[in-house]
């Protein structure tokens, strides 16, 4: 299967890079990212792109399967419009131009408490999101939320790496929906959504990604 990556360079979606070009079942992965990978394979593509002005109409937009791992913060984005664009509008532009180009599967890392109702705004731009991708026709949509995400992210976030701190030390007592939920739990659950899909709409939430 032909796969592509978007957020190849976060967290889970470096993870998703690794798992996907170690798996036989992946024949090809395309990644665009803002910046060049520091990955060299023989199976994956690396286009190097604004998502501002994404080139939608091009053949390369012809993947069997699509991951999605795009995300940002509100201090990264530094706007609520901002962020808006990148957790929402990039990812949706993405699914619409695989779906456009025959694409039938996705995959989303999505965030525990999505809701487009929701008081909160980032849950609420994530459940904007899933819903919008549920309007766009895949035969296999995969939407995977996970609470807080465990393991050593480039940037620091003093929030997450406190709350990682109290999770762990209570992990063995707290239920598994409050636990911390690795990375490569998330990477393995979006790999296996692209590459084994089945038919609707599955969403996995944080108890299954322990």
């Amino acid at each position: 299967m032909r796969v592509l990556l978007a957020g190849a360079t976060g967290l889970v979606g470096a993870q998703v890079l690794q798992r996907l070009l170690a798996d036989p079942r992946c024949t090809a992965v395309l990644a665009p990212t803002r910046r060049a990978l520091l990955v060299n394979h023989a199976r994956l593509c690396n286009p190097v792109v604004d998502f501002e002005q994404l080139p939608l109409q091009s053949q390369d937009w012809q993947v069997d399967a699509a991951i999605c791992a795009l995300g940002s913060t509100m201090k990264q984005a530094g706007s609520r419009q901002a962020f808006h664009r990148i957790d929402h509008d990039y990812p949706l532009a993405i699914a619409n131009a695989v779906h456009a180009h025959g694409c039938k599967v996705f995959a989303l890392n999505s965030a525990a408490g999505a809701n487009p109702d929701a008081w909160v705004f980032y849950s609420r731009v994530k459940g904007e999101l899933e819903r919008d991708l549920r309007a766009v026709g895949f035969a296999s949509l995969t939407l995977v939320r996970p609470g807080l995400i465990g393991g050593e992210r480039a940037e620091h976030r003093a929030g997450e790496q406190f709350a990682s701190k109290v999770l762990g030390a209570l992990g063995p007592v707290l239920p598994r929906a409050w636990r911390i939920n690795p990375a490569s739990s998330i990477a393995a659950a979006l790999v296996e959504a692209a590459l084994a899909p089945r038919p609707g709409v599955r969403v996995i939430g944080p108890a299954a990604l322990v």
